[in-house]
């Protein structure tokens, strides 16, 4: 089937039901689940015709190509409204991939999530260039679970000294943590590493944290994510086919 915007409220809804279907098998609410769209390589247009399927959060890697396509996306947006009538409802805005301390302001300023914060520094830096008139931004902590070196991500041993000094940092709200695992395609070896990123969020919470969120998840491996209490999944290729060349 050729990919494009026009089908792309029939991916939306093809996505949601293989959400709702893990959530069913793990006794779950579908509805606590965010589907995080990962437009990194996609059009505006795509974006926008996602979000006209009901997809509210997205989430992009490169700085520059996301706040460029954030202001194509808005202005777009305004360019549909008719004089008089309503905005679009306002998209949340995640970045996703790994920042780059001399990168940090833009992020503070314009997104509402930031998922693979591995260094203090980082998060000092985003907490310091955060607007006082704006909300929290929401911090993930990335884990390396499988300890692989071509991945970032903060080792099991120190993540809790790593979230104590992050949830303490103002204008910060840590909400929880994020992986990217080995690829695997068997479901009992998927589940194996997204069961260790929740039994680290259950072990921090025991130590006095109150972390919510558990990013986890992409196309190939969501429904094990959902089955191990994944609560943002990050979809990419399932709703928007491969990146443009």
């Amino acid at each position: 089937m050729l990919m494009g915007p026009q089908n792309l409220p029939e991916r939306v809804a093809e996505v949601r039901e293989r959400m709702e279907k893990a959530a069913l098998g793990a006794g779950r609410r579908v509805d606590c689940i965010t589907l995080l769209g990962i437009t990194k390589g996609q059009p505006a247009a795509a974006l926008l015709a996602a979000a006209r399927g009901g997809v509210r959060d997205f989430g992009e890697s490169y700085l520059q190509e996301a706040l460029e396509k954030i202001a194509a996306v808005e202005q777009l947006q305004a360019q549909a409204a008719p004089p008089g009538a309503p905005r679009e409802p306002a998209l949340t805005w995640h970045f996703v991939g790994r920042l780059q301390s001399n990168k940090t302001r833009p992020v503070a300023e314009g997104f509402a999530w930031v998922h693979a914060v591995d260094r203090l520094k980082i998060a000092e830096r985003l907490a310091e260039q955060r607007p006082y008139y704006a909300a929290p931004l929401n911090i993930c902590l990335q884990v390396n679970v499988a300890g692989e070196g071509s991945k970032g991500g903060v080792g099991f041993a120190e993540l809790p000294a790593l979230a104590a000094a992050v949830a303490a940092l103002p204008r910060l709200k840590l909400r929880g943590l994020m992986c990217l695992p080995p690829e695997e395609n068997d479901p009992v070896r998927q589940r194996y590493w997204f069961r260790k990123l929740r039994e680290a969020l259950e072990g921090l919470n025991a130590s006095g944290l109150a972390l919510d969120t558990l990013s986890m998840g992409m196309s190939g491996d969501f429904e094990a994510a959902i089955q191990e209490g994944a609560t943002i999944v990050r979809v990419g290729t399932a709703l928007f086919g491969p990146r443009p060349p």
